[in-house]
């Protein structure tokens, strides 16, 4: 059973390998106010973007799930490519 385990990991790791030839992955940083840095932030990253607005982002992450995200007031976003 370990070994199955194993294969298994290397294989995910060989897919994830391959796959980061042909797709740009992009980090995005949310902040739900306007100061960077502090306990409201996240990280993500970022396979496909389907929606960008003020106030909602939708998209999809490297490990294949869908996020959406809402701020009533508006988000601070940033988006850098890795």
């Amino acid at each position: 059973m370990e070994t199955l385990k194993a294969f298994i990991a290397k294989v995910v790791k060989f897919y994830y390998w391959f796959i980061d030839w042909f797709i740009v992955y992009q980090e995005l940083t949310v902040s739900y106010n306007s100061t960077y840095g502090d306990a409201d932030d996240q990280t993500f990253v970022v396979r496909k973007f389907y929606r960008k607005q003020p106030k909602f982002l939708k998209f999809k992450t490297r490990e294949g799930d869908t996020v959406e995200i809402r701020g009533a007031e508006g988000l601070n976003y940033r988006i850098s490519e890795l």
